[in-house]
């Protein structure tokens, strides 16, 4: 069997990385689709793997969490319920943790956006902390229950920021699919613990969310780069964390944020990503 070299495969991860699309990537590259795809996988999987690993004993003191819309398949209205080719299609939802101070994102789920899901969430974020933190959500109304189930060791001092908007602006249909409607109020609420008010925000996590959408094909509106299979779209996001964590460094820390949160001592590069992927196939 023939076997890319790794020239050839950090060729490919940093077309991946800098958000081109699997037949984009194939155009540059000249390998197969399914050859793109097939590394994806095996690096994907290595890097879930990894980051469970070492994101453990994390100094974060606060943590702001969000979730990040997509769609595997169809969007949700055009799912077809007797055509079992559609069983992983529909709605996908990807919750995301990020500490302000470092900008590790320390974990991430991809699933869907109900109860269940965001309990699994916070159940994966809590044991990782290795402080006390102030944790901050958006209005979503599954995160209180999820965040008290969760029994963080130190403790969390808890806060919700529910934003309104206003209604049926921008006006016309262009503006409205192309434009988000003007935010009109932000009300935070203190659920339990002693947060610092000032602190009570998901700008940053709004924002982490927003290169997400802009560094990951797959999240691009209004195009056909959606994943088609949902097992592929858990391996992107995986391989998406990983270079963003280690390999790429954050603007407004001069470092990349594992190096900051202490996670690692080394910049990592894409052929260090490919070679912890070999030694964990």
């Amino acid at each position: 069997m023939n076997k890319l070299s790794v020239q050839d495969r950090v060729q490919i991860l940093n077309c991946l990385s800098e958000g081109m699309g699997v037949n984009a990537t194939a155009r540059l590259t000249g390998k197969s689709n399914n050859t793109i795809l097939k590394l994806l996988a095996d690096v994907g999987e290595a890097c879930a793997l990894y980051q469970d690993c070492v994101m453990v004993n994390l100094p974060c003191k606060r943590v702001e969490c969000d979730e990040i819309w997509s769609f595997v398949g169809a969007k949700q209205k055009n799912v077809r319920k007797d055509d079992e080719t559609h069983a992983e299609f529909g709605d996908c939802y990807t919750f995301t943790a990020i500490d302000p101070d470092t900008k590790l994102m320390p974990c991430w789920l991809v699933g869907t956006r109900d109860a269940d899901s965001t309990i699994q969430f916070m159940h994966d974020l809590a044991p990782r902390l290795a402080n006390r933190v102030q944790l901050t959500t958006d209005g979503w109304q599954a995160y209180p229950e999820a965040v008290t189930r969760a029994r963080f060791p130190k403790g969390v001092d808890y806060a919700v920021l529910n934003k309104t908007y206003a209604a049926g602006s921008p006006t016309s249909e262009a503006k409205r699919r192309y434009s988000p409607p003007a935010m009109t109020k932000a009300t935070k609420t203190v659920i339990y613990g002693n947060p610092d008010v000032k602190a009570i925000s998901t700008s940053i996590v709004e924002r982490a969310n927003l290169s997400m959408r802009m560094g990951n094909r797959r999240l691009t509106r209004l195009t056909n780069a959606f994943s088609k299979k949902l097992v592929n779209h858990m391996h992107a996001m995986s391989f998406y964390f990983m270079v963003y964590n280690f390999v790429k460094i954050h603007g407004s820390i001069k470092t990349t944020p594992a190096m900051e949160a202490g996670v690692t001592d080394f910049l990592w590069s894409m052929e260090d990503v490919v070679l912890m992927a070999e030694t964990n196939s």
